[in-house]
């Protein structure tokens, strides 16, 4: 089934069609700046949009930097307040005539990689991390999605492992790939005391930078690089609404 995926982010949305059984893009990417504000009427707007580029009558999904639940969005941490209680399911489904499904953005990400990606061969739980301004958390189990998952935000070293191992710690602090590998471990090591995964998967942009700070990774369990890069929302998106 194709679907058209969208993944909403901080300075751009983009959205292509998805043939949700192989993971394929059908089309290539259309990419509209995100409005700041990025308040829901707004991007709504951007949505149909990128509807009427496509000319789509069939289903959309959408990556959102939330957690969504129920078709409610619920928190907003890096988008607008007016996000928070937003019902996306409802109104974008009566603004655009399509059926809208919304999803938090690294869950998304993760449907990717577990499907197509990194993950696709691993069974018993695997634990994406996206590492960027943020740090996204997904668990997988037997490739069942643990929806909304939010272990960033947990306590660590006084901080929170997001505030202390995020990408955008490491610029702001200057540190060496090196420095910054050696925090990331740390966290890596919690988590793997806590959940005991099978497979670590590395997403965001650091993804492509594993090469300069691998040497620190020492814990037990396999650490990969995410193989889907700028398109795993988008695929993810479409995937999780066809599998609903």
């Amino acid at each position: 089934m194709d679907v058209l995926g969208i993944d909403f982010g901080g300075s751009g949305i983009k959205g292509a069609i998805v043939d949700s059984t192989t993971g394929e893009l059908r089309t290539e990417r259309h990419r509209i700046e995100t409005p700041q504000p990025a308040k829901p009427d707004a991007v709504l707007e951007v949505i149909n949009e990128i509807i009427s580029h496509f000319n789509w009558k069939g289903k959309v999904g959408i990556g959102i930097p939330g957690v969504v639940k129920n078709g409610v969005v619920l928190t907003a941490a890096n988008i607008h307040k007016e996000w928070v209680g937003y019902p996306i399911n409802k109104v974008f489904s009566e603004q655009t005539g399509c059926e809208v499904v919304g999803i938090n953005d690294a869950d998304a990400a993760g449907i990717a990689e577990i499907h197509f990606g990194a993950g696709s061969d691993e069974k018993g739980m695997v634990f994406l991390l996206t590492v960027g301004t943020g740090i996204g958390t997904v668990i997988f189990i037997n490739k069942q999605l643990v929806p909304n998952l939010e272990l960033g935000h947990l306590e660590f070293k006084s901080k929170t492992i997001e505030t202390y191992t995020a990408d955008s710690v490491r610029k702001e602090k200057e540190l060496t790939w090196p420095e910054w590998g050696k925090r990331f471990n740390k966290s890596l090591a919690y988590y793997e005391k806590m959940f005991n995964p099978n497979l670590f998967i590395v997403g965001g942009g650091v993804s492509k930078k594993m090469d300069k700070f691998e040497e620190e990774i020492t814990i037990e369990t396999p650490v990969v690089p995410a193989q889907m890069e700028n398109n795993a929302g988008i695929i993810g998106a479409a995937v999780h609404l066809a599998h609903l």
